[in-house]
């Protein structure tokens, strides 16, 4: 039977992960360790300079879990680095309350916790459910489920690439109007971003960065292009980052060995001093 660490970046008691904690309990074993509290747009962190406390919850179902008060990369390495004594086959972070398309992977602690397993060896998967902004009702994390267990499903029996992640996106639409699953790219993610400036009551000034919920570009092929489409996405990430089409163009650029030595990498114009 796998072991299958389950997390997320919505908290420990956060109802996605209750019910992707149930539909993972049907392909193994699972074990459970997440935030304490909401670590939603924290990105990929790594906590140094304090210790890490973990404490025991239990879920609405009566499930034993553990909180910890690091960020979910934390939650990853803690459980992977031995707290539990155990070995993991497979960590499964969500479901998140919200998409993560395009460059959202790089702010999302449910994506990032998934990319903190790759970096341990152990095959990572993040599901997020595209959830309208400003939605008010009881969000049915269902049909999030059920697709994150066939993507599971197909990982435990073929396996992943090392290094290498899988990004799964879920439309928010019942179970039966899902049109099924499309391997996808990440897309072009549009931000509408601004910073309000306010004044406290002592006069000193402070920042919301806020705006408008992000868009993005139906482009066939793309994440963002799937949803809207009714869609499942499942996008590969890979840990390099390295852009390759770059290199050829950077080997082209003056690298001089005495650089480093003080001297000038392009020559003065005539008539004027350096300082």
């Amino acid at each position: 039977m796998k072991k299958i660490l389950v997390t997320n970046d919505d908290g420990v008691l956060a109802p996605g992960l209750l019910t992707l904690v149930r539909e993972m309990r049907k392909l193994g074993d699972v074990t459970i360790l997440a935030p304490d509290r909401n670590w939603s747009g924290g990105g990929h962190v790594k906590t140094l300079d304090r210790a890490l406390r973990i404490r025991e919850f239990h879920l609405e179902d009566g499930s034993q879990a553990f909180g910890s008060d690091g960020a979910p990369s934390d939650c990853v390495s803690l459980a992977l680095l031995g707290f539990f004594k155990k070995d993991f086959d497979l960590v499964v972070s969500g479901i998140n309350g919200g998409a993560n398309l395009g460059h959202d992977v790089t702010y999302s602690g449910t994506v990032t916790a998934a990319m903190e397993a790759v970096i341990a060896g152990v095959p990572g998967v993040a599901v997020s459910l595209e959830v309208p902004e400003g939605y008010v009702g009881q969000v049915d994390f269902c049909p999030a489920a059920r697709a994150a267990g066939i993507v599971v499903q197909n990982v435990i029996a073929r396996g992943l690439p090392a290094e290498t992640l899988l990004n799964v996106n879920v439309p928010f639409l019942m179970m039966d109007e899902i049109m099924g699953f499309r391997v996808t790219r990440q897309g072009l993610r549009v931000y509408h971003s601004r910073l309000d400036e306010r004044i406290d009551p002592r006069g000193r000034p402070y920042y919301w960065i806020g705006g408008d919920a992000p868009t993005g570009l139906p482009e066939s092929g793309s994440d963002v292009g799937a949803l809207s489409e009714g869609y499942v996405s499942v996008t590969p990430l890979q840990l390099d980052l390295t852009a390759y089409r770059a290199i050829s163009d950077l080997n082209t650029w003056e690298w001089r060995e005495n650089l480093l030595s003080g001297a000038s990498l392009f020559p003065v114009p005539a008539g004027i001093i350096e300082p």
